[in-house]
């Protein structure tokens, strides 16, 4: 039934296992900082660690703000460059998802200095911590390693510091995930694409909005039609999401087009669903459904029609495939 897409995972499912990285760099910005040490720990099926490359790094630059991170020119000269380790780092990661904490920023610095040295990484999903304990809802003023780790009573030694910050995030995970298995939340794993860079080399491209991607993918079901409230959904629905929903919308899209149903970023009269909770909206994405007669749905009983999703007809059936269609397609 489910149309595979890598984007979000069951709570249930680990998939093939976790490697929590951080990184400490020079500054903010990867195409001009460096990274200045690196923990890369990966987890077995009880979360804890089997393998770990941990290490200072010489970035041949100048280590930027030292107060924040504590690495001087000093401590850090004969210490490996990355491509003297890029190996080991390469053969941990594989198989594995990358776990970080604001994801984007520690792997955006990873691949920026394997592009430096040539090297690619195995890396084809990616989950940000930061996204699960927003979805998670853990009722935190923050969401800061140190404040979660204070809020799951994980201790924290050393701030800032690549190993400890790792260890903690690695510690942090495993009550994030059961919290997540309890209340039936996905895991908000992305995947990475790859493309080929003028010098040759093949790197990774930046992680991209769930949202964006998702509104222009055409889908592989046709869309049948209207949602019929007390009969199944069906493979190939349009569904568009109001402001009014519990979860959070990444969430939702994620679970939907899993599910084989297309998500719409507007509401049109091909629109089969929107997801409000209000009964009687009066503005927004669940008032234009009214207008139009488009059905609402709450959320939670949207999870719950998920679980029991009709097949949709293939968009390839409708195609002629005959040799004479296919020769006039081609002219």
């Amino acid at each position: 039934m489910a149309a595979v897409t890598g984007w979000g995972r069951p709570p249930g499912d680990p998939g093939c296992g976790w490697a929590v990285l951080d990184v400490e760099t020079s500054g903010f910005r990867p195409d001009r900082a460096r990274v200045l040490s690196i923990a890369v720990l990966a987890l077995d099926g009880d979360g804890q660690v089997e393998r770990s490359v941990v290490s200072l790094l010489d970035p041949g630059v100048d280590p930027g703000p030292t107060h924040v991170h504590g690495l001087t020119a000093e401590m850090l000269a004969g210490a490996p460059r990355f491509g003297d380790i890029v190996g080991e780092v390469a053969d941990l990661l594989h198989g594995r998802t990358l776990v970080a904490h604001n994801a984007p920023f520690d792997y955006a610095f990873l691949t920026a200095e394997a592009e430096l040295v040539g090297a690619a990484l195995p890396v084809d999903t990616v989950m940000c911590t930061v996204d699960l304990a927003r979805r998670l809802e853990l009722g935190v003023d923050n969401l800061r390693l140190q404040t979660l780790a204070a809020h799951l009573q994980v201790a924290q030694a050393k701030a800032h510091d690549a190993f400890d910050d790792a260890l903690v995030l690695s510690r942090v995970l495993d009550p994030m995930l059961r919290r997540a298995r309890e209340r039936d939340v996905w895991l908000p794993v992305r995947p990475v694409s790859r493309q080929r860079w003028p010098n040759g080399h093949i790197t990774h491209t930046a992680l991209e909005p769930l949202k964006k991607w998702a509104a222009r993918q055409p889908g592989p079901f046709a869309n049948p039609g209207r949602y019929v409230p007390g009969r199944p959904l069906v493979q190939g629905m349009r569904v568009a999401l109001s402001a009014a929903c519990a979860r959070r919308h990444d969430e939702l899209v994620e679970r939907l087009v899993h599910a084989g149903l297309a998500y719409s970023d507007t509401v049109d009269p091909q629109t089969s669903l929107v997801l409000c909770n209000e009964a009687r909206p009066a503005q927004g994405k669940g008032f234009a459904a009214a207008e139009l007669g488009v059905p609402l749905l709450s959320d939670r009983e949207f999870l719950t029609a998920l679980t029991a999703v009709a097949p949709g007809t293939a968009v390839e059936q409708f195609r002629d495939t005959t040799p004479a269609a296919v020769q006039g397609a081609l002219f």
